[in-house]
């Protein structure tokens, strides 16, 4: 190779070792000597969002309430009972855990429930439902005596009772006796207790068909608050014929005060005037019944030696 070539050639690699020193410089350069960004104007800025305040939280007020179920006849501990702030109170809910504590109940107390001075109260279910003249008689029926199977707790029934022709009966008879009677109770479902309060709780009612179902199908029954006046003509009827509860209508506004006093009196002799003697013929009322034995009464016998004879006695 000439000396000419070989010249050439060293100032093309010369020169190309330039240009890459200058792209490394170039490169090499730190960020902070770059220009910065031209920053949009500030006419451009979009306002920030305003923060959204949240509303003030109602004021909460303290409430008793079971931590766990009870078992009836024990004495309440701070172990079974907390403070829940609520905004709504029941009335007559206990607020303090010094109410509470060391009082037992004569009956199974739900966890979860809140406790009044009802909780402590003695009675059972039937016995807070009912009032101070009244009584609760329970009655066997089935889908045809309770009305198709459609009757529940707070309905109001009149009473029918049927009587077959028989030798000391011998007309049949139909007859109300007893009208609006408050249904207390349909098997296993009860009403409301005298505070507006469930009679019993679901855990309770639970428990109870539990028990029952051991037992075998249990006979249905409905429970009735009779006036303690006529819960003997209750009885008499059960045993006398067939009965049949007829619901009354709920547009009867009336019937919550039906035997609500205590003073019942018109309400027991119009059952009384309405009412027929079991063992006469239905067409024939208890008046005119009265009227026939004391017409009866009014003749005497008179024996005069082996003879007798009936005599009209005299007023």
């Amino acid at each position: 190779m000439s000396s000419r070539l070989t010249m050439i050639l060293a100032g093309l690699f010369l020169l190309a070792a330039l240009l890459a020193g200058y792209w490394g410089l170039r490169l090499s350069r730190p960020l902070e000597s770059l220009p910065a960004p031209a920053m949009p104007p500030a006419e451009a800025a979009v306002p920030a969002a305003p923060v959204p305040v949240a509303p003030p939280e109602p004021p909460r007020s303290p409430i008793v309430i079971l931590r766990r179920a009870i078992a009836a006849n024990t004495p309440l501990s701070e172990e079974d009972v907390l403070l829940e702030r609520l905004q709504v109170v029941p009335a007559g809910a206990f607020q303090r855990l010094d109410q509470v504590l060391g009082r037992s109940s004569n009956r199974p107390l739900a966890a979860g429930s809140w406790l009044d001075e009802s909780s402590f109260q003695a009675g059972g279910p039937l016995a807070r439902m009912i009032r101070a003249h009244e009584r609760a008689v329970a009655v066997a029926i089935d889908d045809v005596i309770g009305a198709a199977g459609q009757l529940r707790p707070g309905d109001y029934v009149d009473v029918l009772l049927f009587l077959r022709e028989e030798n000391n009966n011998p007309q049949s008879s139909a007859q109300v006796v007893l009208p609006a009677l408050r249904v207390l109770s349909v098997d296993q479902q009860m009403g409301l207790a005298n505070d507006g309060r469930p009679a019993q709780t679901a855990e309770e009612q639970k428990a109870r068909r539990d028990q029952q179902s051991i037992g075998g199908n249990p006979v249905r029954t409905v429970g009735l608050a009779v006036p303690e006046a006529l819960a003997s003509r209750l009885m008499l009827a059960a045993q006398a014929g067939t009965l049949r509860l007829a619901v009354r209508s709920a547009d009867e506004a009336l019937l919550a005060g039906y035997w609500s006093g205590q003073d019942a009196s018109p309400q027991l002799e119009t059952a009384n005037r309405d009412l027929y003697r079991f063992s006469q013929l239905s067409q024939v009322p208890l008046a005119s019944q009265t009227a026939a034995a004391a017409a009866s009464a009014s003749t005497m016998q008179i024996i005069r030696g082996a003879q007798n004879s009936d005599n009209n006695k005299t007023p």
